[in-house]
């Protein structure tokens, strides 16, 4: 089962992008986000299903050299 994450940045608190990844991502984790700079989750956050829902959001924080 896939786990589909919204990348945060950490310095403004707006999301990046959506990502899909094949298992739950571990904090320390490096990917490239779109724009083709890698870049390591600060925290990874896991909330709670909405009432009668099955899917878990999950945020994935990252702070962007930008």
């Amino acid at each position: 089962m896939s786990i589909t994450a919204t990348i945060m940045n950490t310095a403004t608190g707006q999301p990046i992008q959506k990502m899909v990844f094949g298992r739950m991502p571990k904090p320390w984790v490096s990917f490239n986000l779109t724009t083709g700079e890698l870049v390591t989750a600060d925290r990874v956050e896991v909330g709670k299903p909405a009432p009668g829902k099955f899917a878990v959001p999950v945020s994935v924080w990252v702070t962007p050299k930008q």
